[in-house]
């Protein structure tokens, strides 16, 4: 339909855009990034920083850019309910019950996205044109 064409472009934006703010926001907090996860009792909180960084920088451009979506989707899916599960996991205070649904709602979204894809406007969709021009 030529009404939503964009939508799939506009939801990687929604969900890949916070993922990469939050990111590069860890670059400059690590102290109380790390402090923050050995509290929740996890060993190696520098190897969760890294970890973390990695793949909120690095999934967040990926899925703004559309390029290997499904994968980067699904990745990120579990990292993300790896999250509400570790960190969220209070449910007497409001606010962590707050994140642990927010996050609970992004694995919804990277769940549609890793399978429907990244849609008409990305790099999954120009490398795909690329494989049947080069093949016609």
């Amino acid at each position: 339909m030529e009404a939503t064409r964009f939508l799939p472009l506009l939801g990687r934006l929604l969900i890949g855009l916070p993922f990469l703010m939050s990111g590069v926001g860890k670059l400059t907090t690590y102290a109380a990034t790390t402090a923050y996860i050995g509290s929740t009792g996890l060993p190696l909180a520098p190897l969760g920083w890294v970890i973390a960084v990695a793949f909120e920088i690095g999934g967040g451009l990926l899925l703004v850019f559309g390029f290997r979506a499904r994968e980067v989707a699904f990745a990120l899916a579990v990292f993300v309910l790896a999250t509400a599960v570790f960190f969220h996991r209070n449910f007497a205070d409001q606010n962590q019950m707050i994140h642990f649904l927010k996050n609970i709602m992004m694995t919804g979204g990277l769940l549609q996205i890793a399978h429907f894809g990244a849609g008409l406007y990305s790099l999954d969709a120009r490398r795909a044109k690329g494989v049947v021009n080069a093949n016609s």
